[in-house]
C-alpha cells in the first residue's frame, strides 16, 4: 500500500513537472511517463543507504552524490561528496548541467524517497540513464547507517564487513558534522558545483 501511496505521488508530481516545464529540444521527454514511473519502483533504478556507504568507503570514482534538499539542510548534515543541488534548481536548469558525465553513476537523494525519485524520472526521461536514487534518501541514511550499531552475539563475516563499512562511512558523516562553522564554510565552498567541471565522485 505504500509504495502505491508513492507511485500516486509520483504521477502527480510528474504531471506538475510536464505542466509547467517548458521542454526545448535538448528538454524533451524520450520516454513514456508510465513506463518512466514503473521504473522508479524497479531495483535497478535505486540504491540502498548500505550500497552508497560502500561506495564512499572505496572512493568510488564512478559514482557522484546530488543533495536535492535546500541548501540550508545540506549546510548542517549531507553524506560525504555530495554536491548540494536543491530539488527546485535542478528541476530549472538544463540537466546537462549536472548530469554530464555518462560514465558515472548519479545518484539524487533529498529527506526521503518522493523529490529524488520525481528528478531521476524526469532526468530518465530526458534521456539521462545513469540517474539514480538513494531508496529512503537522508532519513534512511541515519537509520542505517549513522545510527548503526550492533547488537547480538554472533556475526557472519558478512555482517562484520557490513557493520565495519557501515561504521567507516558514519564516522566519515560525523567528521563533517562536527567541524566547527569556520572550517565547514570551507568545506562547502570547495565542494561547490562548478558547471564546467564536477570533480571526483565520491571522496
Amino acid at each position: 500500500m505504500e509504495t502505491r501511496k508513492q507511485l500516486t505521488v509520483l504521477l502527480l508530481l510528474l504531471s506538475l513537472i510536464l505542466a509547467l516545464l517548458p521542454l526545448t529540444a535538448n528538454r524533451s521527454f524520450k520516454g513514456r511517463p508510465a513506463a518512466l514511473l514503473e521504473g522508479v519502483l524497479q531495483s535497478e533504478t535505486s540504491f540502498s543507504a548500505d550500497q552508497v556507504a560502500g561506495f564512499i568507503v572505496n572512493e568510488a570514482g564512478d559514482v557522484q552524490l546530488f543533495d536535492l534538499r535546500p541548501s540550508v539542510e545540506y549546510g548542517q548534515a549531507f553524506i560525504p561528496g555530495a554536491v548540494s543541488v536543491p530539488y527546485a534548481g535542478f528541476i530549472r536548469t538544463d540537466p546537462d548541467t549536472w548530469l554530464r558525465d555518462r560514465n558515472k553513476k548519479m545518484i539524487l537523494y533529498s529527506s526521503d524517497d518522493t523529490e529524488a525519485a520525481a528528478a531521476m524520472t524526469y532526468a530518465r526521461g530526458l534521456g539521462y540513464d545513469n540517474t539514480f536514487f538513494l531508496r529512503g534518501g537522508m532519513e534512511e541514511w541515519i537509520k542505517t547507517v549513522s545510527s548503526t550499531e550492533f547488537t547480538g552475539e554472533r556475526l557472519t563475516a558478512r555482517e562484520n564487513a557490513l557493520l565495519e563499512t557501515r561504521r567507516k562511512a558514519a564516522g566519515m558523516y560525523n567528521e563533517l558534522r562536527s567541524l566547527p562553522d569556520s572550517l565547514k564554510a570551507k568545506y562547502l565552498e570547495s565542494k561547490k558545483f562548478s558547471a564546467r567541471k564536477l570533480d571526483g565522485g565520491c571522496q
